[in-house]
């Protein structure tokens, strides 16, 4: 019943997604992709904000789905960036696709609400005329779809034929333009999605801000010991001889996933280490690419520091701490050695996802004394990522593997005897 009930949706939706745009033009007025470019100052109109007052609902109701790169619709709630971002039809994880898709993750493959149209993301919040007009937002629209059906509030059981949580379940995404047919196909169809509705009291202050414009303000200034911090750190990562640069390339190359934190910082404040093409002092520019280490198509690489304004998932979240202790130690491993650099390593395919080609000339020693004080780190990696769906990660890591502990001053056998198990396994 469940996939006979979803092809009768899938064609009503499609038959009626030809509703002429030029409708939808006159009822609620010409689309604006700018408008929510950057937010919105707060009006006379409410005095509530999105930080302050909205995000807080979200976090606790929306986000445990819709705060990771592969949230259903890619509708990623973690930030206000992700709510002006929108949502997208595409999927993420498509067992069935043939080639690589292009990546599509928030502050990196796109910066602005335009650009993100153009990779056929479409808006949530109401983008035409004016923008206290509910009915063309989606996320008001879904919200009372739910008030409409709250089916979770009096303890009933769901009905199978109407609910599917299966991981390959259809997403359908519909635009505003879509709305009007998913609503009447779909009116357990609200959100959250086979959960109980915001409560009332919720949903009226989203229903407020909405009408408002969806005022939020910028994020807060770093404060001036974070500031230090990350001056302190950038010049650690970023000198000029060949041998730190080695090692900034390294430590990125373990560490990209980590939500850094810093000892001497009060606040729960993290960040994110990234490649850019700007120095220190400068705005950051992300060198987007879709690996760590794939080739980034500039004269030199700049290791930033830059602020995390989403909210933290537990389940993509991977702490690590920045303190004076662990630049000792970096130091004591990476740059107090006796060993030359001769020349930067290249980023070509064929050698720079094999770390022992990559990174041969650090010692053998440092790379051992890093992996082991931070394999909890390293294991946490395979299990947490960008990924919502823990199955994904799963199905990566299903596999056997061993953990090898050698002699880190016999070098050459160590390196050997390892690849030698990475080649068996690739096998």
């Amino acid at each position: 019943m469940k996939k006979h009930s979803t092809l009768l949706l899938v064609l009503f939706l499609g038959a009626c997604a030809i509703i002429p745009q030029i409708e939808f033009d006159n009822l609620y007025g010409i689309a604006d992709e700018s408008r929510y470019q950057l937010p919105v100052k707060s009006t006379t109109q409410t005095s509530l904000e999105f930080n302050k007052d909205i995000k807080p609902i979200i976090d606790n109701r929306c986000t445990v789905c819709h705060g990771c790169y592969d949230s259903p619709c890619q509708l990623n709630l973690a930030s206000f960036e992700g709510l002006s971002r929108g949502a997208s039809k595409e999927k993420v994880y498509n067992g069935t696709r043939l080639f690589a898709s292009e990546p599509s993750r928030l502050f990196i493959d796109a910066h602005s609400t335009p650009q993100w149209r153009e990779k056929d993301f479409f808006p949530v919040l109401n983008e035409r005329g004016s923008a206290g007009d509910l009915k063309a937002s989606v996320l008001h629209r879904v919200l009372a779809l739910k008030q409409n059906q709250p089916q979770a509030l009096n303890n009933q059981p769901l009905n199978d034929d109407e609910f599917d949580f299966g991981l390959d379940r259809n997403q359908f995404c519909p635009t505003i333009e879509q709305f009007d047919a998913y609503e009447s196909a779909t009116p357990h169809g609200g959100m959250p999605y086979g959960l109980p509705a915001i409560s009332s009291l919720e949903q009226q202050k989203i229903e407020q801000w909405l009408l408002a414009g969806a005022p939020a303000n910028l994020p807060k200034a770093l404060s001036p010991k974070a500031q230090q911090q990350i001056k302190q750190w950038e010049h650690f990562f970023n000198k000029d001889d060949l041998k730190s640069q080695l090692m900034a390339r390294y430590v990125y190359e373990h560490l990209f996933l980590a939500n850094l934190y810093f000892k001497q910082h009060s606040s729960r404040s993290f960040f994110k280490l990234v490649r850019s093409s700007t120095p220190p002092g400068e705005p950051i520019n992300i060198i987007a690419t879709r690996r760590p280490f794939d080739k980034p198509n500039v004269d030199r690489v700049y290791y930033r520091i830059k602020a995390v304004h989403d909210t933290v998932l537990f389940k993509t979240h991977m702490p690590y701490q920045l303190s004076n202790d662990r630049m000792n130690k970096m130091k004591k491993w990476f740059i107090d050695p006796k060993y030359s650099v001769v020349s930067l390593p290249s980023y070509e395919p064929e050698s720079t996802a094999n770390p022992f080609k990559t990174f041969a000339q650090i010692p053998a020693q440092s790379r051992y004394r890093f992996m082991l004080e931070e394999a909890r780190f390293t294991i946490m990696g395979f299990i947490k990522g960008a990924v919502c769906r823990g199955q994904i990660a799963l199905n990566v890591i299903n596999d056997h593997f061993w953990v090898v502990f050698a002699q880190p001053s016999n070098e050459n056998e160590t390196d050997h005897h390892i690849s030698s198990l990475s080649r068996e396994k690739l096998v």
